[in-house]
């Protein structure tokens, strides 16, 4: 008799974890304020969508923008929550988040710049690993209340 389903490798709950885990990398990587870390999570021909719509594209630019921006400045702390990891193939996975901010020296999330994050992952060589990361604001203009649920949501991660 061969494996069972839940032996299988590729099971769709095991790759799950296995994106949740790369996802949790990446925060904790900015977190760290480690770009050359930040930067091996990605393909080497992976993106970054920032914040502000700046762009990085490949490990070189990634870990070398990131090293400037954590030399220059004490960046906030990302507090994030998966909402989504959607199976495109066998080896591409679409991961939907949200993120919040915490200011350095402080216990509470800056609500101004809470994020919607979509990333591409890629499965290479057997690991996973971000072809495309984007940084969206959160702004919900006009909606003063999604922008409140949302930092209410965020809050009880911290």
């Amino acid at each position: 008799m061969g494996p069972s389903y839940e032996d299988t490798p590729d099971e769709p709950a095991n790759v799950e974890v296995e994106i949740r885990a790369l996802y949790k990398n990446l925060l904790e990587s900015w977190n760290r304020r480690k770009a050359a870390d930040m930067a091996a999570l990605f393909t080497i021909d992976g993106s970054i969508v920032g914040f502000d719509g700046s762009q990085m594209n490949g490990h070189g630019e990634i870990a070398a923008t990131l090293g400037q921006i954590f030399a220059d400045h004490v960046t906030a702390a990302y507090v994030g929550r998966i909402r989504e990891v959607r199976l495109l193939s066998t080896e591409v996975a679409l991961v939907r988040a949200v993120v919040g901010m915490v200011p350095p020296g402080q216990a509470d999330l800056n609500p101004a710049v809470n994020a919607l994050q979509t990333l591409i992952v890629v499965k290479q060589t057997g690991q996973w690993r971000i072809a495309l990361f984007q940084n969206t604001p959160a702004q919900f203009h006009g909606r003063p209340d999604l922008a409140e649920q949302l930092t209410n949501e965020l809050r009880q991660l911290l």
